[in-house]
């Protein structure tokens, strides 16, 4: 009895710590990129405006463009780029599927091939292909997984990208205009925030990937802030050339 209430505890264990994030979700990726684009891109752009000498109130209309144009670019690309995949992977399905139903003994026995290869018993892994491929749904997602590498139930959704990259980038954007909006006049309140927002965004991307939250942070941080070093720089140079 020690013993089955042991394995027991062991296998609740087991089903508790062996669990595995999301890493299919069309959410994640045009939200992580859209957040960092939004954040370097605008800071980026305000730098650069700010090296000019130009006055507060056109770098508030540069910021708010730059958020605006960004954010429905990316949402557009998202959607075009995820939407496409998506009819890619679908008429690679409709192949399949037309294959089942029109060769099924053929594509059992490939099925089968497939097991074997990885070592099954050629007769079991016979009567294992025969066995899924009664139900044609069934036999479709197996293909699919085992041909294509992917889960018919479980495509990206191009709205979801749309959505989550214009959103994210729309958010990273703001935090660089939102000091002038709240009254500042000079640009370090802009840049001291934008860069906080950078570190924070790299340490949240460590979170997620399980990768060291300060390397990370720091990291974005020192790709955003040179970013906006080399567009003051340049704003700097232009503007003085036209000037």
């Amino acid at each position: 009895m020690a013993i089955i209430e042991t394995e027991a505890a062991l296998h609740v264990a087991h089903r508790d710590n062996h669990t595995h994030r999301d890493v299919n979700g069309g959410w994640l990726r045009p939200a992580v990129f859209g957040a960092m684009d939004g954040l370097v891109s605008n800071l980026a752009l305000m730098t650069g405006v700010a090296g000019g000498a130009v006055s507060q109130q056109t770098i508030v209309i540069t910021g708010l463009a730059g958020l605006a144009a960004g954010a429905f670019s990316m949402a557009a690309g998202e959607y075009t780029s995820v939407a496409s995949q998506r009819e890619l992977v679908e008429a690679e399905l409709d192949v399949e599927r037309r294959e089942l139903r029109k060769h099924p003994k053929d594509e059992e026995r490939e099925l089968a091939a497939l097991y074997e290869a990885r070592g099954v018993d050629a007769l079991l892994a016979r009567e294992v292909a025969r066995q899924l491929s009664r139900d044609p749904e069934q036999a479709l997602e197996i293909h699919a997984r085992e041909e294509l590498g992917i889960d018919p139930g479980d495509l990206p959704s191009p709205a979801v990208a749309a959505v989550s990259s214009f959103g994210s980038f729309a958010l990273g954007a703001l935090l660089p205009v939102l000091p002038y909006l709240l009254g500042a006049t000079v640009l370090w309140p802009a840049l001291l925030l934008a860069l906080i927002g950078l570190f924070a965004c790299g340490a949240v991307v460590a979170k997620v990937t399980a990768r060291s939250w300060w390397f990370s942070g720091l990291r974005q941080l020192a790709l955003g802030g040179a970013a906006a070093g080399v567009t003051y720089a340049l704003g700097s140079l232009f503007g003085a050339a036209v000037g």
